[in-house]
């Protein structure tokens, strides 16, 4: 079958949701496509091999040479497969700041304030601390505590409140300020994705057909609607094209990088750069692509004495081999850690709105994004800048669809960052010498004068890259220069919808998954909501 009602593309954090709400009652034909496979298996499923998928299900982009970090190319690995980046993330459950929500509603995007985005992420959650003002428990994205968090997470929590810094059992709750442990994406010590939240329940059902290893070539644009999808499926020797028909529309959420990629290969983006790569400019929209932000993350690195964090050491290999056979047996124990065991958030410029910092402390030592590997024992702490005011873009390498698009952050480009970046660092170190930290003798694997500014821009300069949530590129507003409207319908063409972190006028301050899957759910209701007013 070639026709459908709806056509999803993408089947990650918000394309599952957005499927997934769509055929679950069963009147709709609804189409999936996926460019990678299932990642249905215990790779996958087992929050402690998350190291591995780095390496595997992963698209593995690079960016263009940065000029704010020195001129080194950037990594930005992205979910490949069913569930996305949710099947290969840190599974940290955060929504970000009621502050973020609330700008967006005061720049014109009328519906997207938190008091109105509130309830789909209730919705969306089944928290296995039960529903409050702020939480739900019914919906299909099961929302845990951490079965197991090694020690030195719970020192690193100490050592904040030696500071003074309050302790935060809940940051998706009346405050994110604070330091703690997070919440997890996971059901009994297993990953829990969004295609498992939303796609594997009911994945045999007659009306949703699941297409994976399923490459969106182009959409096909006819007399200025949307009315289906060009793609490739198989490998280099059989492969097969066809055009896949969407009766009533298409939902495009092939997330920051791959959303603008599709619609410049479909005409749809800015005109000059379209016609330098042969593309017939349908819709001639700057706005397509413009506008990536991103969170740029330094992370600090101590070596410890103490074998207590996860180490390269014959002692810790032992022990993640035992953990390794609990976990297979009941589903407890080291295995379980989603590494960005513990974190916080706080305010290190005196003017910013809400804070302007995240921290994630992993129980391991961490070099350039795991791909180095490190012996011994250890542990890291990320800060990120939260609201970063550099700008990039998203275009297009080639016309070929299958060459990955062309990523420049610009990160730090904008001094305010690296002002912003230069507090987290100084206080990720002051909390690391309180006395909880300096219990597992740590040494300062990167050592620096903190007071010089010069040579910790440096530092943070040769050292410093994304933390994984790039957002903006088909800015959603109430303006027409913007690429969706604020019910997420594409302007300037009908039949197409836009649902995921790309859509986002403004980066929230916090990690990106659960308010993309906010967005897919949201994005469901408008689709079926236009459904019923054309009925």
């Amino acid at each position: 079958m070639n026709q459908y009602d709806y056509i999803v593309i993408g089947g990650g954090s918000a394309g599952s949701a957005v499927a997934g709400r769509l055929a679950v009652d069963g009147t709709r034909q609804v189409c999936l496509l996926e460019a990678g496979g299932r990642n249905n298996n215990m790779l996958v499923k087992t929050p402690g091999f998350m190291p591995f998928l780095l390496k595997n299900t992963n698209y593995r982009y690079d960016t263009v040479p940065q000029k704010g970090l020195n001129g080194r190319i950037g990594y930005q690995p992205r979910g490949k497969g069913l569930g996305g980046s949710s099947a290969i993330n840190a599974m940290v459950y955060i929504r970000g700041h009621r502050w973020d929500y609330d700008n967006w509603a005061a720049m014109g995007c009328d519906g997207w304030s938190y008091d109105d985005v509130l309830p789909w992420f209730k919705k969306a959650e089944a928290n296995e601390r039960g529903a409050d003002e702020y939480h739900g428990a019914g919906g299909p994205l099961f929302v845990s505590d951490q079965k197991y968090a090694n020690p030195t997470s719970h020192a690193f929590i100490e050592a904040a409140a030696q500071l003074q810094l309050p302790t935060n059992a809940d940051f998706n709750g009346a405050k994110q300020e604070g330091f703690g442990l997070y919440q997890v994406t996971q059901r009994n010590g297993e990953r829990w994705s969004a295609a498992r939240a939303y796609i594997e329940p009911i994945r045999e059902a007659p009306n949703l057909d699941i297409r994976t290893r399923t490459l969106v070539e182009h959409l096909i644009i006819d007399g200025g609607k949307v009315t289906g999808v060009a793609i490739k499926r198989g490998g280099l020797i059989g492969s097969k094209r066809e055009i896949l028909t969407a009766r009533k529309g298409v939902i495009l959420s092939a997330g920051a990088f791959n959303s603008p990629q599709i619609l410049m290969l479909s005409g749809i983006g800015p005109g000059d750069h379209l016609r330098e790569h042969g593309i017939a400019v349908k819709i001639d929209k700057p706005a397509v692509g413009s506008e990536l932000q991103d969170h740029i993350d330094y992370v600090s690195g101590w070596a410890t004495k103490s074998t207590v964090p996860i180490g390269d050491s014959l002692e810790g290999t032992a022990r993640m081999a035992k953990a390794i056979i609990e976990h297979r047996r009941l589903r407890t124990g080291i295995m379980t850690t989603p590494y960005a065991e513990a974190g916080g958030f706080w305010k290190v410029m005196p003017d910013a709105p809400s804070p302007d910092v995240q921290w994630h402390f992993v129980p391991a030592v961490l070099e350039d994004h795991g791909r180095e590997k490190v012996k011994g024992h250890g542990f890291s702490l990320h800060a990120c800048v939260l609201r970063p005011e550099s700008r990039g873009t998203v275009r297009l390498n080639s016309a070929d669809p299958a060459e990955g698009p062309r990523i420049d952050p610009n990160f730090l480009d904008d001094d305010r960052d690296i002002a912003v970046m230069r507090e987290g660092v100084r206080l990720s170190h002051r909390i690391v010498e309180g006395a909880a930290m300096q219990a597992y003798e740590p040494t300062d694997r990167h050592p620096i004068d903190l007071n010089d500014d010069a040579a910790l821009d440096e530092l943070i300069r040769s050292r410093a890259d994304t933390v994984y949530h790039p957002v903006g590129t088909c800015r959603m507003g109430a303006d027409e220069d913007a690429v969706v409207d604020t019910k997420l319908k594409a302007r300037g063409v009908e039949g197409l919808w836009i649902a995921d972190a790309s859509i986002m006028p403004k980066i929230v301050s916090g990690n990106t998954n659960a308010p993309s899957i906010m967005i897919g759910e949201r994005c469901a209701d408008f689709v079926m909501a236009a459904e019923k007013q054309f009925a």
